[in-house]
């Protein structure tokens, strides 16, 4: 309402019994106001602002720290899972090749291309019983039956 209608207002609500509200409009000009300031005040929200500050960093600190046990112990399961994997593929690996060492398969194998099984003193064996040969590491010069018996053999 302007300040025209607010006493017509007030006329007819006096005329019904109601008591009349009226209203002044007033200009306030703050416009020369400054405002002061107030270094207790000031201290108390500098302390506020770095006691929430430390609050959030400590809150994040402790996210990321647990975010990351539980990402590496995702990782832990991923690894224990692929060396269960590993494992087992070792297993069948070893149980393979058991198999395919197997001296009766391989003598049937032999057959099967023709081949016989050796004469006496045809054997030569180039290592001391081990699984291992390397054909690059220092042999002792020996003389074996093999090279003794060609030799008795077959004189030059």
């Amino acid at each position: 309402m302007g300040t025209l209608a607010a006493p017509a207002a007030a006329v007819r609500r006096q005329s019904r019994g109601v008591t009349p509200e009226i209203y002044f409009a007033k200009r306030i000009d703050n416009s020369r106001l400054v405002k002061v300031s107030d270094p207790k005040h000031n201290r108390e929200m500098a302390m506020f602002f770095g006691a929430t500050l430390l609050l959030f960093v400590l809150v994040m600190v402790y996210a990321w720290q647990h975010f990351s046990a539980i990402e590496c112990g995702y990782r832990v399961e991923q690894l224990r899972a692929q060396r269960d994997g590993l494992v087992e593929m070792n297993r069948a690996l070893r149980l393979e090749e058991a198999s395919l060492r197997d001296p009766q398969r391989i003598d049937l194998l032999a057959r099967r291309m023709g081949l016989a099984a050796p004469q006496a003193g045809q054997v030569v064996r180039l290592d001391d019983g081990g699984d291992s040969f390397d054909p690059g590491a220092p042999v002792m010069a020996r003389v074996s039956d093999a090279v003794r018996n060609l030799a008795v053999v077959s004189p030059q």
